[in-house]
């Protein structure tokens, strides 16, 4: 029964999607960091079905006296394993115009030195952004619903990766109050999936 439940969430999340987006107002971009930042966990996903990983995901503000949007050090790892994350990213969220926020994505040079450090700012006053590496392409460009949630996605096929014999990856997105589901996905050159999640995105519950 919990499966059917989890797998209609999933369903319901991405019907929100799917609903015309609203104008932003002055507050939705503080809204939108608000609710990335923090500490989330999959666990209750895994727990119901063998398919998903027990991931869990922070997202700590870095870089707080920049006037330019919000800038979050990003860090996934597999919960037994939280000494080396497989995924260390920064974002660079912002407004693009009155119905699109960005969630601009970077990686850094040698990330596994800021491995835990979205418990201590601090460390990130030695990282520059001109030391940064774009991610051209892989940016997620989010609208909100008429319910006040923050949906988007990577544009087409232009985020070029070559991760397990993928030509390009997928990122699709939905913000909640106290939840993110990401469902991120590798293609091959013929639009084959090859890597990610099949049945729908990984639901990361706020703690």
């Amino acid at each position: 029964m919990k499966k059917i439940i989890y797998i209609a969430i999933i369903l319901n999340v991405y019907a929100f999607a799917a609903t015309a987006q609203e104008k932003l107002n002055k507050k939705d971009l503080q809204i939108l960091k608000e609710r990335m930042e923090g500490n989330y966990s999959s666990k209750e996903q895994a727990a119901t079905d063998s398919s998903y990983f027990n991931i869990v995901l922070h997202m700590k503000q870095i870089w707080n006296d920049d006037k330019d949007g919000y800038w979050l050090y990003v860090e996934q790892a597999v919960a037994q394993m939280q000494q080396k994350p497989y995924r260390q990213r920064i974002y660079h969220v912002y407004k693009q115009d009155n119905e699109t926020l960005v969630s601009k994505v970077y990686e850094m040079k040698e990330p596994l030195r800021f491995a835990g450090a979205w418990k201590d700012a601090t460390q990130f006053r030695t990282l520059t952004k001109d030391s940064l590496i774009d991610r051209q392409g892989c940016a997620i460009y989010l609208k909100k619903n008429k319910d006040g949630d923050y949906h988007g996605s990577t544009p087409g096929k232009e985020c070029l990766s070559n991760l397990r014999g993928a030509t390009y990856a997928t990122s699709e997105v939905v913000i909640k109050k106290d939840r993110l589901v990401s469902w991120d996905r590798g293609w091959d050159a013929a639009d084959k999936q090859v890597w990610g999640a099949e049945k729908g995105g990984y639901i990361f519950i706020k703690e």
